[in-house]
């Protein structure tokens, strides 16, 4: 019986430890902001919005980023990826990569040089498949 009484005493003392060093979320999320998306905002400033969706020019940025926030869970004792950390790279991915392939390439058109030749050769072969079934079957008529 003495047991029981000990164990719940451990048992007591245990969540008060526990929720004396857990994770601070308010703080670490405030922390992530202000450190970390500061000076991300600011590099992608410097890349400008056209050079977003590239990933070798962002992947650096991107990485600083995640590891910024990785080292303020450490500091702080928090869990790294957490609840806080997932719901921030979504409103990151929101306000700088929504509107980027998922392959994370920039799409563009193909030089001209190289468009050109794939419209206008297909378009040629065509025709010109069209005028000779037109002459090859003029030329039968007469032939029986």
């Amino acid at each position: 019986m003495a047991l029981l009484p000990r164990r719940f005493l451990c048992f007591v003392l245990a969540q008060h430890f526990i929720a004396a060093t857990a994770c601070q979320e308010a703080d670490y999320g405030a922390m992530i902001r202000h450190y970390c998306l500061k000076d991300f905002q600011h590099s992608m400033e410097g890349i400008g919005q056209r050079l977003w969706c590239d990933w070798d020019e962002t992947v650096g940025t991107f990485g600083e980023l995640t590891n910024c926030t990785a080292l303020i869970a450490e500091k702080l004792d928090c869990y790294w990826p957490n609840r806080l950390v997932d719901e921030f790279f979504v409103a990151v991915h929101r306000q700088y990569f929504r509107n980027c392939s998922p392959s994370g390439r920039a799409l563009h058109d193909p030089p001209n040089g190289v468009l050109c030749p794939f419209i206008v050769l297909p378009v040629l072969v065509t025709l010109l498949m069209t005028a000779l079934v037109v002459w090859r079957s003029k030329r039968s008529e007469g032939i029986v």
